[in-house]
């Protein structure tokens, strides 16, 4: 296996489980407030349904959505660099560097700090920017 195929699978594996833990803690938070919008849950768990999620769960689903209008591109574009054989230094440093700000991004994003959530989004937007010209340049 290339190493450029490492650094990619390893950035795959931590943003598939940072995805998954944002669905943990939403689970953590339903669960420990009893709090649950489905009548089906909320009868499991011997408890009334409620009208609307809490603040965290849909802070969380807020990162979550955000989470799927940017990880596939990285799937995609990440991808496309390991076929096309681009810069192995280059491609793994936007890798990371996107793998990061998306880690960052999620931790901003619960904890409600801003600026730096959106600079956070801001890196990692560069990186699949600067992914999509090596697919460009690796395609010419």
């Amino acid at each position: 296996m290339s190493e450029l195929l490492q650094v990619y699978a390893l950035c795959v594996l931590l943003l598939c489980l940072k995805m998954f833990a944002i669905s943990c803690y939403q689970g953590g938070f339903r669960l420990r407030a009893r709090a649950f919008t489905n009548r089906e849950d909320a009868a499991f768990f011997s408890c009334a349904a409620q009208a609307e999620e809490l603040p965290q769960v849909v802070r969380a689903g807020k990162a979550w959505a955000n989470d799927l209008e940017n990880i596939p591109l990285f799937f995609v574009m990440g991808g496309l660099c390991v076929v096309l054989g681009t810069p192995s230094g280059v491609t793994a440093g936007l890798f990371g560097g996107f793998t990061l700000a998306r880690v960052a991004h999620t931790l901003l994003y619960l904890g409600g700090w801003q600026p730096w959530r959106t600079l956070a989004y801001a890196v990692g937007t560069v990186c699949l920017f600067g992914l999509g010209g090596l697919v460009a340049g690796g395609l010419l």
